[in-house]
């Protein structure tokens, strides 16, 4: 039964997955280069590392929230990372949207020092999160799997066992074309409403009834239509330059997600593309 865990990476939803953890019971670690976080989690309870070789040496399973596939690799890969200083039997989870090609890289390496890692994509960003609804979708080690289970139950409501390694993050980043697609077909729906003259009222609640229903079209008004944050933008955005270049890859045409990455700072609140 796993007792001691790891976070690394507190940001918008890992500090949430993170404080679920601390709320099921776990004994925490948590790691992040931002000082005010740790400090948070120290408050809720949490143990602070002082270096990803700490958070290793403590935990049985570590989660991992840090942005696209560089920052993934620095953190488990480097010389004083994860998989360098973490004991055999180890669970690595992955909740970062990278490559499929970066997690498989990654499991090949830890998978020599009797380490696992699964990639667990994560569906229902912040939001689910905090209510503890998320999806869950896996690749790798099913036992491994079975092993975090109890842990993933802090956040998740629902959890898929995708396939092997990598298979999880392929659903993530297939889930995200989907949303994002979503949201900008959401956006141009209710502008040419306005537009129009339209009671937005009213014609949410047909939608509501009708083909276009969506949660996100569902809470267009009340939540997307005031755009996001500049990291839920980055994130966003970024997130579908992996999947562009796995469709690349698999010889699967994507052009409307090409657009829509471009098109993502209109629809969501910002004027310029982020950096």
């Amino acid at each position: 039964m796993v007792k001691k865990t790891g976070y690394v990476g507190i940001g918008l939803i890992g500090s949430a997955i993170a404080a679920n953890v601390i709320k099921g019971g776990f004994d925490l670690m948590v790691y992040d280069l931002d000082q005010a976080r740790l400090r948070e989690f120290a408050a809720l309870g949490a143990k602070v590392a002082a270096s990803l070789a700490e958070i290793a040496g403590h935990s049985e399973v570590v989660e991992i929230s840090v942005p696209e596939d560089a920052g993934v690799e620095a953190v488990t890969l480097g010389e004083d990372g994860l998989v360098a200083n973490s004991a055999p039997g180890t669970v690595i989870v992955i909740h970062s949207t990278i490559h499929p090609s970066t997690v498989r890289r990654i499991a090949s390496a830890a998978k020599e020092r009797g380490v696992d890692v699964l990639d667990a994509g994560v569906g229902g960003g912040a939001p689910g999160a905090k209510a503890q609804t998320l999806c869950y979708m896996v690749g790798g080690d099913a036992a491994a799997l079975e092993r975090c289970r109890p842990v993933f139950d802090t956040s998740a409501k629902y959890i898929y066992h995708m396939g092997e390694a990598g298979m999880g993050v392929a659903a993530k980043l297939a889930e995200q074309i989907m949303t994002v697609l979503t949201i900008e077909a959401a956006a141009e729906g209710f502008r040419l409403a306005e537009a129009a003259g339209l009671p937005l009222d009213l014609f949410d609640q047909a939608i509501a009834v009708g083909g276009p229903q969506s949660r996100i079209a569902s809470n267009w008004l009340r939540q997307w239509s005031k755009g996001v944050g500049p990291q839920a933008l980055h994130g966003f955005y970024v997130g579908l330059n992996p999947a562009l270049q796995l469709a690349h890859e698999v010889g699967a045409a994507l052009p409307a997600t090409a657009l829509a990455q471009q098109l993502l700072p209109q629809f969501l609140g910002k004027p310029d593309s982020p950096s």
